[in-house]
């Protein structure tokens, strides 16, 4: 088995203490109405992602179907199935962004960082998107780090911003 494999198992490990709040949030919520995107959200804030053996602890706990509750999980844009870093970065890539070279930006980001787009950096601090227009089209070209949108940013000055995040 290849380093990376074994380190994409390591992240996707749930422990113990994580498991049990996971069937926490269930008992609590499973008889309200409309409570599967709650659930996945609480469960997400626990875990930082929802990998399949979760998705099927919560179709279990619910009585469902898993394929329902991967079809909720794809489907939602702010769920994710697989591991992020510490801080999360955005680059938008739509048309008004691509224009002003976000894309000069998503690779200074990925050769800095050492980072695939959609991937985490080995120390578990950043994980790197692509995004379709944020909507934030007047700042052009537009990168988000956790929750705080950064416009007009340069592909020179991209790493000044993301060296703020511990």
């Amino acid at each position: 088995m290849s380093e990376e494999c074994k380190c994409a198992e390591v992240r996707e490990e749930i422990p113990e203490e994580q498991w049990a709040k996971i069937d926490e949030i269930i008992k609590n919520n499973k008889n309200k109405p409309g409570v599967l995107i709650p659930i996945l959200e609480q469960v997400q804030q626990v875990t930082g992602f929802l990998p399949a053996k979760v998705q099927r602890r919560i179709a279990e706990g619910l009585n469902i179907p898993p394929s329902l509750v991967y079809g909720v999980v794809t489907f939602y844009s702010f769920f994710t199935m697989v591991p992020i870093g510490r801080h999360l970065i955005k680059v938008c890539l739509g048309t008004a962004c691509y224009v002003k070279r976000s894309d000069e930006i998503l690779e200074k980001i990925k050769q800095q960082l050492n980072v695939d787009v959609g991937g985490m950096t080995e120390d578990s601090r950043y994980s790197l998107e692509g995004v379709r227009c944020v909507g934030a089209c007047g700042l052009a070209p537009v990168v988000i780090v956790d929750n705080d949108t950064y416009g007009a940013v340069e592909p020179v000055k991209v790493m000044e911003i993301i060296d703020k995040y511990e």
